[in-house]
């Protein structure tokens, strides 16, 4: 039997309407005047942002790295561009305990070929010491390089939870711009897919039709146990962790990350 869009009985309750591909193809089409003026708009943001004024500081200011301190102009790595994540940090929390949110934006950030090959360094920054951020990098395995920036004001240390951006003419370096929350989303292609498929995110705060599965805490997915299942209790750990060579259950966390 061909299913009809005004069949009820052709799609089952949390589930998109079956129709024939011309159908489709004309809801697809329409939804696609409402995305290209969407792009259109997040172009003139950027153009806007790119006028943004910028701030001056100090980049002899020191940072701690692999090779002990070091200024933060040497972040750029001869670059005039520099993007950094700051990551948020809990001193003395086992490596399951640090924040998932952070760790999902870091993760995504793996590589930074493709920043490099347009004159943009990249680098993570935390607040932690810089023993213990050692030891999570290399149990999380990450390449790109990590500098505790703890005692650090801004605009080189500060806030945490954030992507900002940098530009050096020089030896001098400057502050153009940073962005938190959702603004961290651009980075996480994971987010960007899920908001594509029928049942999205799965979370709470989502627009969703009529009988779809029923959404949960924003990030609800992020942590998990030794079985895949998605948890918050004591024997969870960020999701990228579980694909660790050796990965094994974990003991009681010492404290629970914070999703941002």
């Amino acid at each position: 039997m061909t299913a009809t869009p005004d069949d009820p009985t052709t799609t089952p309750p949390g589930r998109p309407p079956v129709v024939d591909l011309a159908t489709w193809q004309a809801a697809r089409d329409e939804l696609l005047v409402r995305e290209k003026a969407h792009t259109r708009e997040g172009d003139a943001i950027a153009a806007a942002r790119r006028r943004l004024p910028m701030v001056e500081f100090d980049g002899t200011v020191e940072v701690v790295g692999p090779d002990g301190p070091v200024p933060f102009l040497d972040l750029f790595q001869g670059r005039d561009e520099l993007v950094v994540y700051k990551h948020m940090w809990y001193d003395g929390a086992p490596h399951q305990g640090q924040c998932e949110g952070c760790t999902t934006t870091a993760w995504h950030l793996k590589e930074a070929d493709y920043l490099n090959a347009r004159g943009v360094s990249f680098a993570v920054l935390t607040t932690g010491r810089w023993d213990e951020v050692a030891s999570y990098v290399a149990f999380m395995g990450y390449t790109q390089p990590w500098y505790s920036v703890r005692d650090v004001d801004g605009p080189a240390g500060g806030n945490m939870g954030c992507l900002t951006c940098y530009l050096r003419d020089g030896d001098r370096v400057f502050l153009t711009y940073s962005t938190t929350g959702r603004g961290n989303e651009r980075v996480n292609g994971s987010l960007g897919l899920l908001d594509m498929t029928p049942y999205g995110r799965g979370e709470a705060w989502e627009d969703n039709p009529k009988g779809w599965p029923e959404g949960r805490d924003a990030c609800w997915s992020w942590r998990s146990d030794a079985d895949g299942n998605a948890t918050w209790g004591p024997t969870s750990r960020p999701v990228p962790q579980w694909t660790r060579p050796g990965a094994t259950p974990v003991e009681t966390l010492g404290r629970r990350g914070h999703c941002h």
